[in-house]
């Protein structure tokens, strides 16, 4: 390999054939004369372009078609001409230099052209370089070359993390690999599910209860998750009304008022609220808004006036101590109104109680953010909530539903496969990384394999190829043609029913 020629933060680097170099490798330039060497990552592969190039090729596939006869090559000329057509032009982005065995950010000189040598570098080897440290190990998956990609709970530790990719790429995948080895760290962890995915963490492939099934704590609105008015409190009920029932001010003033009346005489509940709200003195359009929306809330199914069945949040979590654990909040059978209004609750109590030091710092994992992800709350999330000690991974197959200073705060992206340009053009300009990696990268990307950018590979953009789980996954798309027996057996059952 050879610098052909350099560009801004661009080196041009010519390869061989049989030089086994691809796209997201990184390379090492080494020039003797220089303290240090140059690290750049191949972003983009082409052949070399050259006019007199093509004439040949097409002179030689003119031959090929109309001459028969015996090649005579004693010089085997041919051969070197056939290398020559098949060199590549590999555009490399400088992610840095190492001088006197550390990995930094900048390069503060240009290397040689002729007597430079280059080789390639491993991905674990710069990070090694780079000052990767930690306790808490979390293994995601091999390289390209097979080695063991393993990540610091400490990177995802404080910061806010985004999981992208179209739908079937392995995002879910990824997302619970990371719960489970958090949790297995001694972690909370708090995730919103949509689709039951999670409550495989506490299995086995096999089926059989794992070590994590006990510290997995799966609860579903209108079920087994319902809340007290009572315990829910004068902010978390204003905040409800305000940012998922939309109330105007007229409205919120009044209500802020039922809530006082009631918190005085000490019967704050789901039964007491709605004769409060028409027994009110106010406006009569007024109180026709705010007892609409009180039927909305009982008809949601989430609240109730029995004490014993009151779930508290608070709780919950404590109960995970010390070894760590996951609640999870199942929402797949959840309207998209209650959707957004358990993650409202649960949000807001949960700043109540963070602010209080009532609960340990604890990660949040949002499922399919972009069905219930609202400015109103989430941008409160990613400024200041990150200071009281929760720490957001949003995973989602829409980045466009996430908002563009968001992506500026992410501290951590794992991107998987992304075709469409709409996408990739949010991502390319909100992202740490440089748009030309992303853009090339990314929509070449296979299954289960991602483009890791931020504090987890200290801003060196790495591929790697998710690992297999050690426990049930659950969420895989259901399909007709290939159906299970059980699947079969219900529509056996179905023609019987019919007979």
């Amino acid at each position: 390999m050879r610098i052909l020629e350099k560009s801004g933060d661009v080196i041009s680097i010519v390869a061989l054939p049989s030089e086994t170099v691809y796209q997201g490798d990184y390379l090492e330039i080494i020039d003797e004369q220089k303290i240090g060497s140059v690290i750049v990552q191949v972003y983009e592969e082409s052949y070399i372009p050259s006019q007199s190039l093509t004439e040949d090729i097409i002179r030689d596939q003119i031959i090929e078609s109309t001459a028969n006869g015996v090649e005579l090559d004693p010089y085997e000329i041919s051969s070197v001409s056939q290398m020559i057509k098949d060199m590549r032009l590999l555009k490399c982005k400088v992610r840095g230099s190492i001088q006197n065995g550390i990995m930094i950010a900048n390069v503060a000189w240009l290397p040689s052209r002729s007597k430079s040598k280059i080789r390639k570098v491993s991905q674990s080897h710069l990070l090694d370089l780079a000052g990767q440290t930690g306790s808490a190990q979390i293994k995601v998956g091999n390289t390209k070359d097979g080695e063991t990609f393993t990540i610091f709970g400490e990177a995802i530790d404080g910061n806010l993390s985004i999981i992208t990719g179209k739908k079937e790429s392995g995002k879910s995948h990824l997302s619970k690999l990371l719960v489970s080895s958090l949790v297995a760290n001694g972690a909370i962890v708090l995730i919103f599910d949509l689709n039951n995915e999670y409550e495989g963490l506490g299995f086995s492939k096999d089926g059989t209860k794992n070590e994590l099934s006990t510290r997995i704590v799966v609860l579903e609105p209108g079920k087994s998750l319902k809340f007290s008015l009572d315990y829910l409190g004068e902010y978390s009920l204003i905040s409800l009304m305000q940012h998922v029932l939309d109330a105007p001010s007229a409205s919120l003033r009044e209500f802020i008022r039922i809530i006082g009346s009631l918190k005085t005489v000490d019967k704050l509940s789901i039964d007491h609220l709605g004769d409060a709200i028409q027994n009110w003195r106010c406006n009569e359009l007024v109180k026709d808004a705010l007892y609409a929306r009180f039927q909305t809330l009982r008809g949601s199914g989430i609240f109730t006036s029995e004490e014993d069945r009151a779930v508290k949040v608070d709780s919950v979590l404590r109960s995970l101590l010390p070894e760590g654990g996951a609640f999870v909040v199942s929402l797949r059978s959840s309207s998209s109104l209650a959707k957004r209004m358990v993650v409202e609750i649960i949000l807001s109590k949960l700043v109540q109680l963070l602010e209080r030091e009532a609960i340990p710092p604890i990660f949040l994992f949002a499922e399919e953010a972009h069905l219930y992800l609202r400015e109103t709350y989430w941008d409160d999330i990613v400024t200041r909530m990150r200071h009281f000690g929760i720490f957001t991974t949003l995973i989602t197959n829409q980045p466009d539903a996430i908002n563009n200073g968001i992506y500026r705060q992410a501290d951590n992206i794992f991107l998987f496969n992304f075709t469409n340009e709409a996408d990739l053009d949010i991502i390319a300009r909100a992202s740490t990384a440089d748009s030309d990696t992303i853009r090339s990268i990314v929509r070449t990307l296979p299954k289960r394999h991602c483009l890791v950018l931020g504090k987890v590979v200290s801003d060196l953009p790495m591929l790697v190829k998710v690992g297999e789980a050690k426990f049930l996954t659950l969420g895989q798309t259901k399909k007709f043609f290939g159906k299970s027996s059980s699947t079969k057996r219900i529509h056996v059952n179905a023609k019987l029913v019919r007979a």
